[in-house]
């Protein structure tokens, strides 16, 4: 063995104990005649001492010593002169008789510490050197807990973890495929799953009732700085269960990470809220309910006043910011000219100023009188000292955007503490999308997806307005927020399913071609049963008190999907493309 302990074990009760060490240089101090040399490893960081006293075939390897090093020592544990109370073996230092230096490092292009001075991008090309740093091993180090917790919950509770193929059919409904040449059948591909769904369905025909897995799913799809095309699930699937069943065990296990991770007690039971008071009253399937700030409708108040804007919306809501009314007019600008930004898409905003002396201040003053504006202060739950911000426009649109401005003022407030913990699970979600510009449905989750039993009459309606009443048997897990698991109760018998083809616009033949394997499944006695996903970098992440997975996921790519440490995707030889009977076709530049 290169070591007879780690470099974060040793403790005062060592004091006097020889001992050898291995692991990398963090950084050496050259004091007078002592040399100090900070040994690091996955463990921690002890102190090592070189002085006058040392050998001199130790001091001359010592004073070649430089950042991350690859070294091993021995020597004897004494007491430190200047304790350093930061770190968990800060009582101690190591009086070096011996030193070898097992490999040599160029000079890192940044520096290793919890603040680094390296840039993303760099510290994204030399991923391996970022990974030394502690607030990735800390995060790596929480990923695995969970893990390790999921599991042992699960186990528990009578589930097997299956594994399940990463070659598979093709299925395009939702994001796009990443594709895969098959060299031994020319002209045909497999796919790489974007999620287990259909064989965690066939291992219930199969009679393994309660299935989990950790695993990795993919999908080709634009990122944003919270996606991965390459991410991973704690998928989980049970046979002849109902949705209150699913929602009991699973607000379980993360009850039971809650406790373990944090010693945090989640309520039992956790919130629940339908998809449709989601919109109406946070304008946002995800709600975050850590802070108030509520949407309000305010469209029998302010309608009818000659204010054409408002006179011809749909809808008009607002939000009431607590403690905002001494928000300048330069800043309400700055808010108004952020509401029409791309990514929020409103034309623009009003507000009502009510000062903490009682008096009332608006943009649209000359429209309404200080009574009606102080009722719709007071209809959007504003007190005095509060600024009350109003969109308009169509309804699910305005809330979408009053639910994005919600989330900015309560970013802006402070109001979103990372490790303020509030879940909820929202269910009762709508069961199909109507498409204006394909005007087709589309299914809003899945086509497997069960309605609810008490839907099922207008399920087989042809009315367009009865199918956009039918909820689907789904449910999210809700945190902070963040969808981190989302599910729903399966279609498993064969007149359902066909008639959500149907309404899903897809043919006879096509359902054939691309779920014909689970459909014959299901002829020989399919199970009632549900499941859920939850997305698993996004719980550590979430855990970790981060927002963005990144740090989560040993080896990510950027937001191009590109692992710039690999220089991959790239380019194969000809060879390769002749064996998988590809050609290329570049555009002209």
């Amino acid at each position: 063995m290169y070591r007879t302990h780690t470099c974060g074990e040793l403790r005062a009760a060592n004091i006097g104990q020889t001992v050898t060490l291995a692991g990398w240089v963090q950084r050496v101090r050259k004091m007078g005649g002592m040399t100090f040399v900070d040994l690091r490893d996955r463990y921690g960081i002890t102190q090592l001492r070189v002085d006058d006293s040392s050998a001199e075939a130790v001091r001359t390897t010592a004073a070649r010593l430089g950042r991350e090093f690859v070294i091993q020592a021995t020597g004897v544990v004494e007491e430190r002169a200047s304790k350093n109370a930061k770190i968990p073996t800060g009582d101690i230092e190591l009086n070096l008789t011996g030193i070898t230096v097992l490999n040599e490092s160029a000079v890192p292009p940044f520096t290793i510490e919890d603040e680094s001075d390296g840039g993303e991008d760099l510290r994204a090309r030399y991923r391996y050197l970022d990974l030394r740093r502690n607030p990735l091993k800390n995060a790596l180090m929480l990923r695995h807990r969970i893990a390790h917790e999921v599991r042992n919950y699960l186990d528990g509770k009578n589930f097997l973890e299956i594994e399940t193929p990463f070659l598979i059919k093709s299925t395009p409904e939702g994001a796009r495929d990443f594709v895969v040449p098959s060299r031994m059948n020319p002209g045909q591909f497999y796919a790489l799953p974007q999620s287990p769904q259909t064989f965690k369905q066939l291992l219930m025909v199969a009679g393994y009732d309660r299935y989990f897995q950790i695993v990795r799913c993919f999908r080709d799809e634009d990122l944003r700085a919270d996606r991965q095309p390459e991410f991973t699930q704690i998928d989980c699937e049970m046979s002849f269960v109902e949705q209150e069943d699913v929602l009991s065990l699973f607000e379980g296990m993360m009850r039971h990470l809650f406790k373990t991770i944090h010693n945090f007690d989640i309520p039992n039971p956790m919130p629940r809220i339908t998809w449709y008071d989601a919109m109406d009253s946070y304008g946002s399937d995800k709600p975050d309910i850590r802070f108030g700030m509520k949407l309000h409708e305010l469209s029998a108040l302010l309608q009818g006043h000659g204010f054409s804007v408002f006179d011809g919306a749909e809808y008009i809501g607002g939000i009431a910011v607590p403690g905002a009314a001494e928000y300048t007019r330069k800043q309400i600008d700055e808010l108004t000219e952020w509401v029409k930004r791309p990514q929020v898409g409103a034309k623009g905003m009003v507000y009502i100023r009510w000062n903490a002396d009682g008096s009332i201040k608006s943009s649209v003053d000359k429209f309404y009188t200080p009574e009606i504006l102080q009722q719709a202060a007071e209809a959007a739950g504003a007190a005095k000292g509060d600024l009350v911000l109003i969109l308009c426009g169509a309804k699910r649109k305005t809330q979408t955007q009053l639910g994005v401005l919600r989330i900015e003022m309560g970013n802006r407030l402070d109001l979103r503490k990372p490790f303020d913990y509030a879940p909820l699970w929202v269910v009762d979600f709508p069961l199909f999308e109507w498409d204006d510009e394909t005007q087709r449905f589309y299914a809003m989750h899945h086509p497997f997806t069960a309605p609810k039993p008490e839907h099922l009459d207008w399920y087989y309606s042809n009315k367009k307005e009865d199918l956009e009443r039918v909820c689907a048997n789904a449910y999210d897990f809700v945190l902070n927020g963040v969808e981190l698991g989302g599910g729903s109760i399966r279609i498993h018998e064969a007149e359902v399913q066909k008639r959500m083809f149907e309404i899903l616009g897809i043919s006879a033949e096509d359902a054939e071609a691309k779920f014909g394997f689970i459909i014959n499944a299901f002829r020989f006695g399919a199970p009632p049963h549900g499941g859920l996903a939850f997305g698993f970098d996004r719980v550590c992440a979430l855990f970790g008190g981060q927002e963005t997975i990144r740090d989560y996921i040993a080896f990510p790519k950027n937001n191009m999907g590109r692992d710039v440490m690999l220089d991959a995707p790239s380019e194969i030889d000809q060879t390769q493309m002749d064996e998988l009977c590809l050609a290329s076709v570049l555009k002209p530049e």
